[in-house]
């Protein structure tokens, strides 16, 4: 045999030999073969699988077979029941015999309460809260209750009401006690306490908030921005958080509870390094506020008797835009919209209210010295007569488009002894200062108060030197008070 042939017969024979183990392969069963195969030392992921599923089901079976046979074993198992009778701590004497002293409740009204929401709570017969009302001065006093109004109420253990108190007023507290159909009143005077106190701080990130925090109202912030300081101090753009301002109020104090905050009496603002000061004077039985001279404070005239409205014709020559020919305006036109209140220029009494020709609905006032203002083309009046005073800001009428007009707008003009001037440059005429012996009772009164601010402030901000020459020195912004007694 050649060696080509040998070489076919062995490939031929092993041809053979891998188509036998081939078909021995495929006639062996699957699960045998698994079966048959030994642990080599590594898992395939078939086998990791396998085992985490294992794991998982053995864990749940662990957790759920306890569980259910304890709910069986509550099911089944009833464990004995027992109940206690527990004492109570006994009443004491004095409420079992319903003496006095040990059986007031007091209640604070709130927003919204009435006293027969406040009796009906109590569980109190409303014919008991009439005869209460009957008694003198009980109504008035009962009808304006405030939040915060304090009554109270002696009830013994009955639930009966014996005695009920309520304030008349700061200084006098009122006992009504009640035996069947007769009342009996008691007055009970408390004293008061007044002081008159320095409150001062520094402005920070809020002057209303910081001025609240020293003990201010808003009433007394609202007399410093809009009253005092306004016509010197612009509190939108021209105040820091380093400005300081005092203030001298008269507080009402009772059994150490501050009841009341008076009016403004004096106060000072340091802006920028510039002392400011206003005092409170009565000029003719009306409160008015000043500078350290006697000069006063307010304006005798605002040149805009609309805030924030806009001018839609000046004063001069112009063509009229309902009778289309050229003629002198002797005023100045404000656009608005109806219904927009229009406020008095000044103090001033009532000279003319009602149709005035071409004006339209128009009020004239007379602010004395010769000067007259008239308001023209108003919807409606407001609560005002001939004759009458009235002051500065009051609201005299409405904006409106009566009359000779093509839409809705105050017209406005400022007369002097009768002749017409431009309300937007006139040089207005300045307030009458003191005089007299209104002028020296003033500088005695406005002399204690500052140096009275000057004292507190000068402990306060000792390191800023005399209030009002310094300006204040670099300090951590926040409010601080400090309280002196009359």
């Amino acid at each position: 045999m050649t060696v080509p042939e040998q070489a076919s017969s062995v490939g031929a024979q092993r041809r053979e030999r891998l188509k036998a183990l081939r078909e021995a392969a495929l006639r062996r069963p699957v699960l045998a073969r698994h079966l048959s195969d030994g642990f080599n030392g590594r898992w395939s992921g078939r086998q990791w699988v396998q085992a985490g599923l294992f794991a998982t089901l053995g864990m749940m079976v662990a957790a759920i077979v306890p569980g259910f046979s304890q709910s069986t074993a509550s099911v089944r198992v009833h464990e004995p029941r027992q109940s206690l009778a527990l004492a109570l701590p006994p009443l004491p004497i004095a409420r079992v015999r319903g003496e006095h002293g040990d059986s007031w409740q007091l209640v604070r009204i709130n927003r919204g309460e009435t006293l027969g929401s406040v009796f009906e709570d109590l569980d109190i017969p409303a014919s008991t809260m009439h005869k209460i009302l009957e008694q003198p001065g009980a109504k008035e006093a009962l009808k304006r209750m405030k939040p915060g109004t304090e009554l109270g109420f002696d009830m013994p253990v009955n639930g009966s009401l014996r005695t009920f108190r309520y304030d008349r007023d700061d200084s006098h507290r009122i006992e009504l006690s009640l035996a069947g159909d007769k009342i009996t009143q008691k007055i009970i005077t408390r004293p008061t306490e007044s002081r008159t106190v320095v409150l001062s701080g520094k402005v920070g990130k809020s002057l209303f908030r910081s001025a609240r925090k020293v003990g201010l109202t808003p009433a007394n912030i609202n007399t410093l921005t809009d009253d005092i300081f306004k016509y010197d101090i612009d509190f939108n753009e021209d105040v820091g958080a380093e400005d300081r301002f005092s203030v001298v109020v008269e507080q009402t104090w009772r059994e150490g509870e501050l009841l009341s905050t008076g009016p403004v009496l004096a106060a000072t603002f340091t802006s920028e390094g510039r002392l400011h000061t206003g005092f409170r004077f009565e000029r003719g039985g009306k409160a008015e506020y000043f500078t350290g001279d006697g000069r006063p404070l307010k304006k005798s005239f605002i040149r805009m008797p609309i805030p924030y409205a806009r001018l839609t014709s000046g004063f001069g020559s112009r063509r009229h835009p309902v009778l289309g020919r050229i003629r002198m305006h002797t005023g100045v036109d404000y656009g608005a919209g109806t219904g927009t209140p229009i406020m008095a220029a000044g103090d001033a009494r009532v000279q003319f209210v009602g149709w005035k020709g071409g004006y339209g609905r128009a009020v004239i006032l007379d602010h004395g010295r010769g000067y007259t203002t008239l308001y023209g083309h108003m919807s409606n009046f407001g609560r005002i007569r001939p004759g009458q005073q009235v002051g500065q800001g009051t609201v005299i009428g409405y904006v409106g488009s009566s009359g000779l007009a093509t839409g809705p707008h105050l017209h406005y003009e400022f007369r002097i002894n009768g002749v017409h001037r431009n309300p937007l440059s006139v040089t207005m005429p300045p307030p009458e200062p003191l005089s007299g012996m209104a002028l020296a009772q003033f500088r005695t009164q406005t002399g204690v108060a500052l140096a009275r601010i000057r004292q507190v402030e000068n402990i306060i901000y000792a390191d800023a030197g005399p209030a009002p020459t310094a300006a204040p020195a670099p300090a951590k912004a926040g409010a601080k008070k400090k309280t002196t007694k009359a």
